[in-house]
């Protein structure tokens, strides 16, 4: 079980103070590898996550290699991510396709995920599984979206980020968040600032209550956050 740092709330008007004190200078940089499609890209999540740990004071840099509909397949033959990995230096891979709740679906994206992660473990890198969520009108598909990244990230002994399952726990709390954008699969400034507070959490093993609210008001913000931390904390406790 990994350890998690400040589980407790932060006061509001010193949320982005209190984080940068729990900062070491001798922190090391993680340095991330994002591999996916627009499930990635649609409001730069990566970029939501740099900014939050911008915010909390860790030392934290990334890289994109992203194309609309790309699986993990279409990445390793076209080689532009192989390629980035083993330019070196990462700490994390992020590997993440569609929903893949069907099983031809799961087997080659564990296919897929084994494969890219030889390539990461050459540099010293951990592999993680991006969990998504299926389209609207396929619901009833989130378990099958579970079992297949759960799957794929035990099957390497990676990191999971549980983004889909932090989704439906939102939509526990509160059934009017507004998280699938107008297609019906991409996701709103709400739904990709989710996904980033629960990349935070497993990066840096940190509470993500108490970060700034970004791209969502303040109160929904807390609501979020909250979320994502008892969902990380829910899969961090999970013995592997």
């Amino acid at each position: 079980m990994r350890p998690r740092l400040l589980r407790t709330p932060l006061v509001a008007c010193a949320a982005v103070a209190c984080l940068a004190l729990h900062a070491s200078s001798t922190q090391q940089r993680v340095r991330v590898l994002f591999v996916g499609n627009s499930l990635t890209t649609v409001n730069d999540v990566p970029d939501l996550v740099a900014r939050l740990a911008a915010a909390a004071g860790q030392p934290f840099q990334h890289r994109t290699v992203a194309f609309d509909g790309y699986s993990l397949e279409d990445h390793w033959h076209r080689g532009d991510a192989r390629r980035a990995i083993a330019e070196g230096g990462w700490s994390i891979v992020v590997l993440q396709q569609g929903p893949s709740a069907l099983p031809e679906s799961r087997t080659l994206l564990r296919d897929y995920a084994r494969r890219f992660d030889g390539e990461a473990r050459r540099i010293g890198a951990r592999t993680a599984l991006y969990m998504v969520w299926p389209a609207a009108d396929r619901r009833a598909d989130f378990e099958g979206v579970k079992l297949s990244y759960l799957t794929a990230a035990h099957d390497v002994d990676g990191l999971f980020i549980p983004a889909g399952e932090a989704w439906r726990e939102a939509w526990r709390r509160d059934n009017q968040l507004e998280l699938y954008g107008s297609d019906g699969f991409h996701p709103t400034p709400a739904g990709s600032y989710l996904a980033a507070l629960v990349m935070f959490d497993v990066f840096f093993a940190r509470t993500p209550i108490g970060l700034p609210p970004l791209v969502v008001p303040a109160r929904r913000a807390d609501l979020l956050q909250r979320v994502a931390a008892d969902v990380s904390g829910r899969f961090a406790a999970q013995p592997r």
